[in-house]
């Protein structure tokens, strides 16, 4: 005589007007915003990318892969991860509603790209650091370190600002 096996749980007592989802649909749905999120950050990640190389004189991809300019490498490392700040707390403050989260990291994320172009070019002008003479060093210089420390400050600043 085989044993009867138990009876599987089909359903979970339901709370009125309260959504009851199956784990593979939580899974497939954290899945889903995680993908999106990620593809999301990745897309202004590159915008941020093309943008910094605008302001900065010369092919960036070539400053930093042939010439191994640091002052450039520094300038859009530090650039890049006040974007991530920005885009990281977009997606905190996103309260998991995905389609609103998504378009308030889109539109928080481009505000802050934009804010740190208008920044650099602002520091250049107040602070008589030009980037485009940074650039042409072949050592790291102070101005760059300065300069990169405020990309994380704003980034920082605005994305605080988003939460």
């Amino acid at each position: 005589m085989s044993p009867t096996p138990a009876p599987a749980v089909t359903s979970v007592p339901m709370v009125p007007g309260v959504e009851t989802l199956s784990l593979a649909e939580t899974l497939g749905r954290g899945a889903l915003a995680i993908a999106s999120y990620a593809a999301l950050g990745v897309i202004l990640l590159i915008i941020g990318f093309y943008v910094i190389d605008l302001v900065i004189p010369g092919k960036l991809s070539k400053l930093i892969k042939e010439e191994r300019n640091p002052n450039a490498t520094l300038l859009t490392g530090s650039g890049l991860a006040a974007v991530g700040l920005i885009v990281a707390a977009s997606i905190w403050s996103s309260g998991g509603a995905l389609h609103e989260g998504l378009l308030a990291t889109l539109v928080f994320g481009l505000v802050g790209i934009a804010v740190q172009t208008v920044a650099m070019i602002a520091f250049d002008k107040v602070a008589g650091i030009s980037v485009r003479e940074l650039v042409t060093e072949p050592e790291l210089q102070p101005g760059a370190r300065l300069l990169a420390v405020t990309h994380l400050a704003i980034g920082l600043i605005t994305a605080v600002a988003v939460v």
